[in-house]
């Protein structure tokens, strides 16, 4: 990871991008709420979509960058199950973004050794945004570089209700007692089983919340909050990100 990070770093020049973050310590996952786009285009007088379209457009370059840099893990909240409170017309645009940005950068992430993954239920998804998503993930399943983590129609509390419910069940077939439950016991139940929980928690768009992410997998992230509304977060901002991380002492409630 560190020879990746000073080779990304060595191709930039001075103005790409500020010379904050340091070799070492890189977070291995980061998790990102993508808030702001909303406010964006309502500040320059446009339709919501517009923000939202906007928004792709950062996706592309935050992935890229991620992945030049050696981040293992990049978590991005783009639906959560509660945006089907919006306007049909939002719901139905912000449906159709994953097929748009698949079907345009499908190829780059083959390329460049990216793994597609999903979390959040399949439920109500219409069969485009589905379709679109499994052929990601299938054509790169195989792929060994960072993983491109899609939280995608995902609420935690939704999560750890079907964790519960499923290790009720094998409580009631007898194939676990309460007695035996352990924090790894609901790890595993999880829709996150097979990653790190995140290091690092970006949102965007000045709100200090979590708005039903992860909860479990968060509990001893790190936390790092800017007002800058997601269609304007630029590379410059997520390494800002990085470099306060790794300022940070992380402890887990020692000292």
């Amino acid at each position: 990871m560190l020879e990746i990070f000073s080779k990304w770093k060595a191709n930039l020049t001075s103005a790409d991008l500020p010379d904050q973050a340091e070799e070492g310590k890189l977070p291995q996952h980061i998790a990102i709420i993508m808030d702001g786009n909303g406010r964006w285009a309502k500040q320059k007088g446009l339709p919501r979509i517009a923000g939202h379209r906007e928004g792709m457009k950062v996706v592309t370059k935050i992935v890229r960058v991620a992945s030049n840099m050696g981040i293992e893990v990049l978590t991005l909240y783009a639906f959560s199950t509660e945006n089907w409170k919006r306007p049909k017309k939002e719901v139905d645009y912000l449906l159709g973004l994953p097929e748009r940005y698949l079907k345009a950068e499908l190829p780059k992430l083959i390329e460049n050794n990216v793994q597609v993954r999903l979390i959040g239920t399949t439920d109500h998804l219409p069969d485009h945004t589905l379709r679109a998503v499994e052929k990601a993930v299938k054509d790169t399943e195989s792929n060994t570089g960072m993983i491109l983590n899609f939280a995608l129609n995902y609420g935690s509390r939704y999560e750890m209700l079907e964790a519960v419910k499923s290790i009720g069940r094998l409580i009631e077939e007898g194939k676990l007692t309460a007695d035996s439950l352990t924090e790894e016991t609901i790890h595993a139940h999880l829709m996150t089983s097979q990653l790190n929980d995140p290091d690092l928690l970006i949102r965007t768009s000045g709100e200090i919340r979590l708005s039903n992410f992860m909860l479990w997998q968060l509990a001893y992230s790190e936390f790092w909050f800017t007002d800058v509304l997601w269609p304007d977060f630029k590379e410059q901002d997520f390494v800002e990100a990085i470099a306060v991380y790794q300022k940070r002492k992380r402890r887990y409630g020692g000292v």
